[in-house]
């Protein structure tokens, strides 16, 4: 990550000791945001035009037009579709739009030529996701999802220790993922199936997915116990099955201060590694048979910025994507099958 965020000087081989060439850094990838109606949009955009990566030309609002400053919390350049789209010198568009849209608009952006940086949830149709991963590798493109709690601090570090064998085999991941919601933000995702788990599940399962695979099956419990008349599924569990292990997700819409117990939590017959909570930095606490103790952990990046900053790389041709199409599509089949929608 650091020759991503800073000048670097090469060493000419065959030449005098001490004589060095300073190469500039590359040119900043231009980018543009596409639909500002997502929950992100503004971390999104406030990231993009922090890194030096990136220039980013303007914003479409094609979402909620008319909306961008109240939505996206911004008046940056407002940009139609057509300037985002035809616009050859643009080769990184974030959809950031609402997820009714968000995945027919990918489609649109990777027609037109472009990298994909594609929030959650990536719609409910599995087969245009499949459709649009395909058409991105006929095309020598990439779709990044984005998964905020990937590059996490406590979660990267409590995944690489069960993938790496320090937690024995893993046999059960618990996560919890409450997110209290007011009556308004409640109406739209009360018009999904898999309400607060199609919202908020995907998190958790693509961390369930790094660690134990594809499931065996999949089992969804969607419950509407709110005070809102407004059919919500807003107490959710789901069950991924496994040869030897389970993984539970957990996600409601009621607890006061939910944010403060979200919970991931992955034992193993070594050890258990618990993140919780999980902003603003995040804890870990590891028991490898003698106790709990907290790791002291350095947070690398702000939200967000490490996800750019290999995105870059992918781009500038200087890397491979560390998650593929496969498990991405196998993140999306889990969801789909807990919320009732496969």
């Amino acid at each position: 990550m650091g020759t991503d965020r800073r000048d670097f000087v090469i060493l000419a081989g065959g030449v005098a000791a001490g004589s060095v060439f300073a190469r500039a850094a590359p040119r900043p990838i231009r980018a543009a945001v596409y639909g500002v109606g997502h929950a992100h949009a503004r971390s999104k955009i406030r990231v993009l035009r922090a890194l030096p990566q990136f220039d980013l030309v303007g914003i479409c609002p094609r979402d909620v037009p008319g909306r961008l400053s109240e939505v996206a919390g911004t008046s940056g350049t407002e940009l139609s579709p057509s300037q985002v789209l035809e616009d050859p010198s643009i080769e990184l568009v974030a959809v950031e739009a609402e997820v009714g849209t968000n995945l027919s608009y990918a489609h649109e952006a990777i027609d037109a030529g472009k990298f994909v940086h594609l929030d959650k949830s990536p719609g409910a149709d599995l087969a245009s996701l499949e459709s649009l991963f395909d058409k991105a590798r006929s095309k020598g493109l990439v779709v990044q999802m984005g998964y905020m709690w990937r590059y996490h601090t406590a979660m990267r570090r409590a995944v690489d220790m069960a993938v790496g064998g320090e937690l024995g085999r893993v046999y059960m991941i618990r996560a919890t993922i409450n997110k209290p919601m007011t009556a308004e933000a409640r109406r739209p995702l009360a018009g999904f199936a898999g309400g607060m788990m199609f919202e908020m599940g995907g998190h958790m399962i693509d961390r369930i997915v790094e660690v134990l695979g594809a499931p065996n099956s999949v089992k969804g419990r969607l419950r509407h116990d709110g005070d809102f008349d407004d059919g919500l599924a807003d107490n959710t569990l789901a069950l991924l099955e496994y040869d030897g292990a389970m993984a539970q997700v957990y996600v409601a819409a009621m607890q006061p201060n939910g944010g403060d117990y979200r919970t991931f939590e992955i034992l193993g017959t070594k050890g258990t590694a618990t993140v919780r909570p999980f902003a603003p930095d995040g804890r870990l606490a590891v028991d490898l048979g003698d106790g709990w103790e907290e790791l002291k952990l350095t947070v690398d990046a702000p939200p967000y910025e490490t996800d750019f900053i290999e995105l870059a790389g992918v781009i500038r041709g200087e890397r491979a994507p560390r998650y593929s199409a496969s498990h991405d599509l196998i993140v999306q089949r889990s969801l789909l099958e807990a919320c009732g929608m496969l």
